[in-house]
């Protein structure tokens, strides 16, 4: 499939890798940097989600997004993202990523609004899980340094998860390096990681997207 991504804020927090373990499976140990487990939350917009060579539609293929998540390995030790869960604002590609990938996917009643270069992007989950913040880049576009926490949290070109037959599996991505900027947010409301026992003491690391064009691949069980 292709993808664009837009406007995107990583929000990050260290937290305790014994609350993440409970909810991950046996096949993936956690990744850690400097021994410590990270817990992101990462708000954005998608657009021209399509197969490839097929035409995006408009409504069809341009919503919010917004997703929690960590970093495992599984044996064979390649790094990637685990999702704990992904809000969307389309139900058709909650359904469909539900039935194609099992990925935890939930539909939200989400707003994205626009003032210069600050985004407002709020989130709410029927009877769930809410985000609610306003957030902007705070300097100038910078590539990530391999072996850097920036590196770590955001150069992942994969996706671990379960498959509907319960298999371990991986979806690989590709896109180029992110084009990162520090960035600053006032987050009025933050409950996506409740349901996990997790606490999100503290402020979080930010770093900010503008655009974002990826392609992914159909997943795939892996072999041990």
């Amino acid at each position: 499939m292709t993808q664009s991504w837009h406007d995107l804020l990583f929000a990050h927090w260290r937290v305790e890798e014994r609350l993440l373990r409970l909810h991950i499976p046996a096949a993936f140990s956690i990744d850690r940097f400097d021994g410590s487990a990270w817990l992101g939350i990462v708000p954005f917009t998608m657009t021209n989600v399509s197969a490839r060579g097929v035409p995006p539609v408009p409504w069809l293929s341009a919503f919010p997004e917004l997703n929690v998540r960590t970093y495992v390995r599984p044996r064979d030790g390649k790094g990637g993202v685990f999702f704990f869960s992904l809000d969307a604002g389309r139900l058709l590609a909650v359904l469909a990523a539900r039935a194609m990938f099992r990925l935890p996917y939930f539909t939200a009643s989400m707003r994205v609004t626009h003032s210069g270069e600050a985004v407002r992007y709020e989130s709410r989950r029927r009877g769930g899980a809410a985000f609610a913040a306003r957030y902007e880049p705070a300097g100038p576009v910078f590539a990530a340094a391999r072996g850097s926490l920036e590196f770590f949290l955001t150069e992942r070109y994969c996706l671990y998860h379960v498959d509907p037959f319960g298999r371990p599996s991986r979806l690989e991505i590709h896109h180029d390096p992110w084009p990162l900027q520090p960035a600053r947010a006032e987050i009025a409301e933050n409950t996506m990681a409740d349901g996990l026992g997790v606490r999100l003491d503290g402020p979080p690391l930010l770093h900010f997207a503008k655009r974002l064009d990826v392609v992914t691949w159909w997943s795939r069980p892996l072999r041990f």
